[in-house]
């Protein structure tokens, strides 16, 4: 997986400077970024209805050869100079789409790869997957779009799938999960909901996951903002704050994955939760650049820890037969909410400006975690 996101990484890059390159429209940046994510946030639900209902490892190959083709197919319009900005969108759609499927299957899939003892191990090895390769990525796109070109780019990404489905054809699962009995399609997809429905704890993970991702946005998004006319460090400063949130969010990966099975998850989540908050708050109010760096370090580490740690909770809490569809909320939650939280960022920031949108943003996070431990007490009891 890490070899295809330094690729897909390669390609949003080379991407994004290609749209900017046709239209020179912020704007139309924005909705190329919105079509890849809103797909998660529709489809994610039938996509866990299928994980749970079909064997897995022939769905992600399938899923996985589907974003190799739209790679090829992006690379050979750039190539022949045939690329517009409609059809950017729609590759852009239609990978978002592969995406709503492809996620929740790869990760309900991850307990029949290490079982129930190493599973907070591997997710958060994924997690130090996704945050290195979005460090490497956009740093060797800038190097291979002078080297050998845009369409270069996408080749070089099409080509990197491979690296997972020969991973893929080579893996072979610890035992077969139940999968309760098959109803009709949609009487699953209403079970699932259900499901999350009738169980708090769950209800309770997803919320914070919701709320975290709904405001950890806001301050990615609006990191320009804070480079340029806050905090005055430029360009290669905006690279240093983006690359000290990555690199405390592989520290925390690496951290969870390297620390066994452990108990008092529960608790860790909570000093997570609001270590985030906090440092939110901070970087939205620091005036110092080593502040904000340090500040940005920290959400890096507690989002991540965080998220780890709801994913395998969630995992552990859940029976085989639905873990698929509730790994497809939790997608929705954690990934489709980033879109709305793009908008609301964008949208206050003209309002308010971003220092006070940011800091807001850290409060109602601590509100809204102090609420729910109020809520649901019980969450500090998971183990």
């Amino acid at each position: 997986m890490f070899i295809s996101l330094v690729g897909t990484w390669i390609q949003v890059t080379a991407q994004s400077w290609l749209v900017f390159e046709l239209t020179h429209s912020a704007f139309l940046l924005g909705v190329v970024a919105f079509l890849n994510s809103i797909p998660i946030f529709a489809f994610s639900l039938f996509g866990g209805v299928a994980a749970d209902r079909l064997e897995k490892k022939r769905i992600l190959l399938y899923t996985q050869s589907a974003f190799m083709v739209l790679a090829f197919i992006l690379a050979v319009l750039t190539h022949l100079n045939r690329v517009s900005v409609w059809q950017i969108m729609l590759i852009v759609l239609l990978n978002g789409t592969v995406m709503a499927f492809d996620a929740p299957t790869r990760q309900s899939m991850v307990i029949e790869l290490v079982g129930r003892k190493k599973l907070l191990n591997a997710i958060a090895l994924n997690y130090a997957s996704f945050n290195l390769s979005r460090i490497i990525g956009p740093m060797l796109a800038g190097i291979l779009i002078a080297a050998i070109g845009m369409s270069g780019c996408f080749y070089l990404n099409g080509v990197s799938f491979l690296a997972v489905i020969i991973a893929l054809l080579l893996i072979r699962l610890n035992g077969h999960p139940q999968r309760g009995e098959k109803g009709a399609f949609w009487q699953d997809l209403h079970a699932g909901i259900v499901f999350v429905r009738s169980h708090q704890r769950v209800l309770a993970l997803l919320f914070i996951a919701g709320i975290a991702s709904l405001f950890s946005v806001s301050y990615t998004v609006l990191m320009p903002i804070f480079a340029g006319d806050i905090l005055r460090v430029g360009v290669r400063g905006l690279g240093i704050l983006m690359a000290s949130a990555g690199a405390g969010a592989v520290i925390a990966a690496l951290m969870v994955a390297s620390g066994g099975r452990f108990r008092h998850k529960g608790k860790m989540l909570i000093v997570s939760s609001f270590i985030f908050s906090v440092s939110l708050t901070v970087f939205g109010l620091s005036r110092s650049y080593a502040l904000s760096l340090a500040s940005a370090a920290f959400l890096g580490w507690s989002s991540i820890s965080a998220l780890s740690l709801i994913n395998t909770s969630l995992q552990e809490i859940v029976p085989d037969e639905f873990r698929g569809r509730l790994m497809s909320v939790f997608m929705s939650v954690s990934a489709g909410f980033v879109p709305l939280g793009n908008l609301i960022a964008g949208s206050l920031t003209h309002l308010w400006g971003a220092p006070l949108v940011v800091a807001l943003s850290g409060v109602f996070c601590t509100v809204f975690f102090i609420f729910i431990n109020l809520l649901y007490p019980g969450l500090k009891e998971i183990q």
